[in-house]
């Protein structure tokens, strides 16, 4: 029986990581799929001719990956990682013996590169998808998450309206709403009187029963087909998830040069508003309705009971009598139509029409003929089952980026860092799925060669109807497979 004295190597010749690393490691698959070297020629700009020497920027974007791709604690974390692991060594270019930058070169680089550098990483990912095949590019789920801000509730501070928009000005703060009267026409954000001293950029959210806290809102639009991220956008977690839905629709379109024919989401997009901007821009609208999670009065009749007459521009009630226009509500974009007050008050059947003590009022949209074709298609079957898929395909977008690369906890302060964030850990997720979809299987290898050989023996072609298990054509055109 043989015992093993380890002793420490003076010289080692013989240490080689190209052959340490096996082929098919996710890295090495990485280093072939992604051109990282691209930065040097994005952050050349900001780089002097004098001075000191940085660390190669394609480095630095690397490690930036790393910190994420495997969610390492923290950056001084990963540079005391780095010497222990051959991979990440192999995957730097680094050799045995060459020296580790300090961790501060990270944030150095993220404050001189800016947030730029980051999105264009992630549009490079998409686009790489498209090329693949991987984007069908016509029909898009969207939905939206909060990201637990790098700040404490202890941070926030309360004040008047006034001192806090003087406090946010100093530091610079990023919008924490979108200035639409329709929002608020009765009561005080809360975000107008208080605000986090640790990072002012961050919304305070109250969500779960456990107070408000500062938080991010990340918007994220998802292809139907194999689950690409083809659009985000980081805002401050007190901007509704519906204001983004117009923004993502156009980013998508940009970023993947595809036609967008239907949009898929949840009913918090629902609105009025989101539905007339799709109905302009032709895309269907798999939205739920957010007029179907409105509290209904009991025992009171609701809208649909009073019938539109086109002809007089007057609603006629179940009693039979007619409301007519009467005002209109321009934060709502409404008009209102009311009873008079003298029949309303011996109706026979008030105590079922209305608790009012005036009269019965209904409100008609001034595009209410474009919202009920919306409504149409939002209840329709196809919206339903769109809608189901969206349930696994979004959202189980945000649950991998959750469990596998830190999603849902903010690393850093300010909402250009937190957009860095989002970027890198979207453009991980894209190029995971490139890596595991676009690469043929042994089987599907197998059947390329059948359906050749059959093509030059035989004269025929294989039909995919007949065969659908056996071989898969994508076109690399958008929409088309």
């Amino acid at each position: 029986m043989g015992i093993y004295q380890p002793q420490p190597q003076l010289f080692s010749y013989q240490v080689n990581l190209e052959k340490r690393i096996r082929a098919d490691h996710p890295l090495r698959r990485i280093a072939q799929a992604v051109d990282f070297s691209f930065v040097r020629a994005e952050v050349a700009a900001v780089y002097g001719h004098n001075g000191n020497e940085s660390v190669d920027p394609a480095i630095l974007l690397k490690m930036m990956f790393l910190l994420f791709y495997d969610n390492v604690a923290s950056e001084r974390e990963l540079m005391n990682v780095i010497p222990e692991r051959l991979d990440y060594l192999w995957f730097l270019g680094y050799g045995l013996d060459d020296e580790i930058p300090h961790h501060s070169v990270l944030s150095k680089a993220r404050r001189r590169w800016g947030k730029e550098v980051f999105e264009r990483l992630f549009i490079r990912t998409v686009e790489q998808c498209v090329a693949a095949g991987l984007v069908s590019g016509d029909k898009l789920h969207v939905d939206a998450s909060l990201i637990a801000a790098n700040a404490s509730k202890d941070s926030v501070v309360k004040s008047s309206p006034e001192l806090i928009a003087a406090y946010a000005a100093a530091y610079a703060a990023q919008e924490k709403k979108l200035n639409d009267p329709a929002d608020r026409p009765c009561f005080q954000a809360v975000n107008d009187v208080a605000i986090s001293t640790t990072d002012p950029d961050a919304g305070l959210v109250r969500k779960g029963g456990q107070g408000a806290h500062p938080a991010y809102h990340h918007h994220r639009a998802v292809d139907d087909g194999y689950g690409v991220i083809t659009a985000v956008e980081t805002t401050s977690g007190s901007i509704a998830e519906n204001k983004k839905l117009g923004a993502l629709m156009e980013q998508h379109k940009q970023n993947t040069d595809c036609q967008l024919k239907t949009v898929v989401a949840d009913y918090k997009y629902g609105t009025a508003e989101n539905f007339v901007a799709c109905h302009r821009q032709g895309v269907v609208t798999h939205l739920g309705d957010a007029q179907d999670k409105r509290g209904k009065v009991e025992g009171i009749f609701g809208p649909e009971r009073f019938e539109y007459q086109s002809a007089s521009d007057t609603y006629v009630c179940p009693a039979g009598q007619r409301l007519r226009r009467r005002r209109y509500i321009r934060r709502q974009r409404v008009w209102e139509y009311g009873a008079d007050k003298a029949v309303c008050a011996g109706c026979a059947l008030r105590t079922q029409c209305t608790r009012s003590k005036v009269a019965r009022v209904v409100s008609r949209h001034e595009a209410a003929e474009v919202l009920k074709i919306c409504r149409q298609q939002a209840h329709s079957a196809a919206a339903r089952q769109d809608r189901r898929r969206r349930q696994y395909l979004i959202e189980g977008s945000f649950a991998d980026a959750a469990n596998n690369h830190g999603f849902k906890r903010a690393r850093w302060r300010r909402l250009w860092r937190q957009q860095i964030q989002d970027y890198l850990i979207a453009a991980i997720q894209n190029i995971r799925i490139l890596l595991a979809r676009a690469v043929l299987k042994p089987a599907a290898g197998a059947a390329l060669v059948l359906e050749k050989a059959i093509r030059l023996k035989l004269g025929w072609c294989l039909s995919l109807r007949s065969a659908p298990s056996i071989y898969h054509v994508r076109k690399q055109s958008c929409g088309e497979r």
